[in-house]
């Protein structure tokens, strides 16, 4: 059982790495708890079931608007086991595609549970089975876990305090629930229930909700959300987590010290996730790590041990599928020797949060570019002017850009509204090839599509908008 790469975790980052490894030559081996998890948290228990129960949401929505393009008599309401049935089928099959692309990669999948018994060997439980796995190279790619807070134990084990997991896969439809935290996880499951008929209420600590998008993107958002019906308190700080008569109560404290009780059915913890490195024995062979548990890395994921890597969630921020996988190629290719490797810019990662509506950026806020001393150029384009959107009936949301206004190099781009996630790799691509304003100007976008925002947005940056 000797490999030139062992890979920890069957993940967005260890299964492409693993495919990538193979396809460069090199012997390679997964090793993952169980193949049931092939895909990591994003496949079986986060981004694809995510999405796939709120198409269903999605899908509710627009007929619930169906009168409003002359389609009368339609009446619908949720089924609850067809849409995590649905889900489900859908993990199914892409974790059955998972093992099938290391059979035709020729990857050898190993079953269990993974430690270090040195730099270069691991030690491979199973049931009541120990095998020793080594690697001329290890790759740790074991993903993250839910952040808890501290005393919830009893309510989790209840059912009436979940995590996202649970969240994703309810039994039931709560009447009303609390959402601690506001990132894109905690939104996009408040949009689902939503949808679903569920109170929503979201608490966030920071002054306002997707803390990590443009300042104006985020106000925008919360008008929407809102205005669909959902509370949000900003500012605010959760404490006193008590059964009371099968539900919840929760006293909600903000800025000012001013405190509200309140109770719910169910109370879902959005607040970020921990590193999975307890278990690894880490410590046996020196490898460093940060305060939070996450493993230290260069910049090309190289850890402090020779021969050992780190990608994706186990690593550095942003905990996104997306940079787990271009991590997994890069640590390939890496190992394998090839000359041209260059870091991965983390400015042009992108991020998207599939609410409704949806939210989506690369790049700098405009607050980061002022803050980084730029001189800037901002230009935006409402969906509100544009043909295809009001014919699709999603008139609501905008597109923002930013430009170094001496060098015309695109800073960031932002957007809210209908299928803006679709939409933002044109940014991506302009980010990573270094396209300019007047490039972006004159690229001929089709007619009629909501893309022509995004150009329409960059001449508005140079004072060039045509239907704005």
């Amino acid at each position: 059982m000797t490999f030139d790469v062992v890979i920890i975790g069957g993940g967005p980052g260890g299964y492409v790495c693993a495919i990538k490894a193979s396809q460069l030559g090199l012997k390679v081996a997964v090793v993952d708890k169980t193949k049931s998890e092939l895909g990591g948290t994003c496949l079986t228990k986060g981004c694809i079931p995510t999405k796939a129960i709120l198409q269903s949401a999605k899908v509710l929505h627009t007929c619930q608007k169906a009168s409003d393009f002359g389609i009368d008599g339609v009446v619908v309401e949720p089924n609850l086991d067809k849409i995590i049935g649905r889900t489900k089928g859908i993990i199914s099959g892409l974790n059955g595609g998972v093992a099938g692309l290391f059979t035709k990669n020729k990857v050898t999948f190993i079953e269990g549970a993974a430690r270090f018994k040195s730099s270069n060997t691991l030690i491979v439980e199973n049931g009541s089975a120990l095998t020793e796995v080594s690697g001329k190279n290890i790759v740790i790619a074991v993903g993250a876990k839910p952040r808890l807070i501290p005393g919830l134990d009893d309510l989790i084990q209840k059912g009436l305090v979940w995590t996202s997991k649970e969240a994703i896969f309810p039994k039931l439809l709560p009447k009303k629930m609390l959402m601690v935290g506001s990132g894109a996880i905690g939104i996009e499951l408040a949009s689902f229930y939503n949808a679903m008929g569920t109170e929503v209420t979201v608490v966030e600590m920071m002054e306002r909700i997707l803390i990590q998008e443009d300042k104006e993107i985020a106000e925008s958002a919360r008008k929407s959300f809102e205005k669909q019906g959902i509370k949000i308190i900003t500012s605010s700080k959760t404490q006193n987590f008590k059964e009371e008569k099968g539900r919840v109560s929760v006293e909600i404290v903000d800025k000012n010290g001013h405190l509200e009780k309140e109770s719910f059915d169910v109370v879902v913890l959005a607040i970020g996730v921990v590193p999975n490195t307890k278990d690894l024995g880490l410590d046996a062979i020196s490898v460093k790590q940060k305060q939070n548990g996450a493993i230290e890395t260069n910049q090309y994921n190289e850890t402090s041990v020779p021969g050992i890597y780190a990608i994706g969630d186990v690593a550095e921020a942003p905990w996104l599928a997306h940079k787990a996988s271009r991590e997994g190629i890069r640590v390939a290719e890496k190992i394998a020797g090839l000359q041209k490797i260059t870091p991965i810019n983390l400015r042009a990662i992108p991020s998207c949060t599939y609410s409704y509506p949806q939210v989506a950026s690369i790049g700098m806020t405009e607050e980061k570019a002022k803050e980084a001393g730029y001189e800037i150029n901002v230009g935006k384009s409402h969906f509100r002017s544009n043909g295809k959107a009001l014919a699709t009936g999603e008139p609501d949301g905008f597109v923002k850009v930013i430009f170094d206004a001496r060098t015309g190099e695109l800073l960031g781009a932002h957007m809210i509204g209908h299928e803006v996630t679709e939409m933002l790799p044109i940014f991506s691509l302009a980010i990573s090839a270094e396209l300019t304003e007047s490039e972006l100007m004159a690229t001929v976008f089709p007619h009629p599509t909501m893309s022509e925002c995004l150009q329409e947005a960059v001449y508005s940056a140079f004072g060039m908008a045509i239907n704005g």
